[in-house]
């Protein structure tokens, strides 16, 4: 059994989708979970909507919603030929889910809310995409994975509760598997054990795949993108970017870790753990050969990795009684950080202040603020960028850091961090 992973971009249009549906048909053969993201900027959008309905502005809310209603029903009766098609009432169904969170009065943290409606689009994708799939006559099986990825109620980042969602997806997949070759399931999202949606953060698909790969033992993993490979930077950032056919699994976590959009940070654990290879193949032509991630006791040679965090903001936080920062204190502002859910990018931390840099989230930084403000002085910088560099050289600094104001520089052999506006 392997796992296939497509994100939105790989079934933004209609006939984007029908190719997805062609890569599915060529392994259809062999037993396949497909986990699938919301298509297109439907994630987006449905961001646009809590903030509207969260705000009380809900003739905003229903506004933004009617027009993804449009697209989605538009979508679904082009890639099916027809308006007249049961999956149009699936889609309904989905979409009053939403309403019945409009309906109901608010009493809830911003984040459940996020994650009852902004989970709506993966549901809606693999919907329709099941439904053409079976118009196309690729016999397979939709499946809310709401029933079996069961985490605790952590919103917009929950933790998977394992044992529980082990037994019960062994059960359920193992059962379709038998009658069926392709299931196709939601990434990005599960449910409490009281039955509300949530997620896993953003990119969170990636890390559902990799999840149910582990728990089912699959041969394999593939996340299929719009790049003909994994790159040593994002191209639409750095112009002069090279492929990378192999890479370990450490050196993608390092990655990961710094910020590249790549891979999510949490995917590459359940596969070390069972030695799953994960390949990165490209949608757009499924004949090239893509990047392999897997161990190896083999040196690779890796060109300079970079990686750009853009919309950070530097803290420097001082005791206002001049005394020294020690570890306990150290340790009461980490708690603080880990209260306001704000990670921290990059520290460095001398006698009496610290720095660090986290990224420009106003609500939770304003009430992070406001929690230190009881016993530091805290100075912001905002608008700052952070380049990560792996296997750096000094030509690479040089030709990206030109023009730019250095603010504060950490190194290590193999990797240098750069604060710059």
């Amino acid at each position: 059994m392997n796992v296939f992973k497509f994100g939105g971009a790989s079934i933004e249009t209609v006939e984007r989708a029908k190719n997805v549906a062609n890569i599915i048909q060529d392994y259809a053969n062999n037993k396949l979970l497909v986990v699938i993201s919301a298509k297109g900027k439907t994630t987006n959008a449905l961001e646009k909507i809590v903030h509207a309905y969260f705000e009380n502005e809900i003739v905003e809310a229903q506004s933004l919603l009617n027009e993804m209603i449009v697209d989605h029903q538009q979508y679904a009766t082009e890639l099916m030929g027809t308006s007249d098609h049961p999956i149009f009432n699936k889609l309904t169904e989905l979409f009053t889910e939403i309403e019945f969170v409009f309906s109901e009065p608010q009493g809830k943290a911003f984040d459940y809310y996020y994650d009852q409606i902004v989970s709506i689009g993966e549901l809606l994708s693999t919907s329709i995409l099941q439904a053409y799939l079976e118009k196309i006559n690729i016999i397979s099986t939709w499946i809310d994975v709401r029933d079996i990825l069961k985490t605790d109620s952590n919103y917009r980042d929950a933790n998977v509760l394992w044992d529980e969602t082990e037994r019960t997806a062994k059960a359920v997949f193992e059962k379709e598997f038998e009658t069926k070759n392709v299931i196709i399931t939601q990434g990005f999202i599960g449910s409490t054990d009281e039955n509300n949606t949530v997620t896993l953060g953003r990119e969170g698909s990636d890390y559902s795949a990799a999840i149910f790969a582990n728990m089912l033992d699959a041969k394999s993993v593939t996340i299929w993108k719009d790049v003909p490979s994994l790159l040593n930077g994002d191209p639409k950032i750095f112009p002069n970017t090279v492929p990378i056919k192999e890479i370990t699994y450490h050196e993608v976590i390092e990655m990961a870790f710094y910020g590249a959009q790549v891979i999510h940070p949490k995917t590459i654990k359940p596969l070390f753990l069972k030695s799953i290879p994960l390949y990165v193949k490209c949608f757009l032509d499924k004949t090239l050969e893509g990047t392999k991630i897997f161990n190896t006791e083999e040196k690779i040679n890796y060109p300079p990795i970079l990686v750009l965090k853009q919309n950070q903001t530097l803290l420097e936080v001082q005791t206002k009684d001049y005394s020294f920062i020690t570890d306990d204190k150290l340790s009461d502002v980490y708690e603080l950080f880990h209260k306001h859910k704000l990670k921290i990018n990059l520290i460095q931390h001398a006698a009496i202040r610290f720095v660090a840099l986290v990224d420009s989230q106003k609500e939770k930084l304003d009430a992070l603020l406001q929690d230190l403000s009881i016993n530091y002085s805290v100075k912001r910088n905002e608008n700052l960028f952070l380049f990560t560099v792996r296997h750096y050289n000094p030509s690479i600094l040089e030709e990206e850091l030109k023009n730019r104001e250095v603010i504060l520089t950490q190194k290590t052999r193999q990797t240098i961090q750069i604060i710059a506006k």
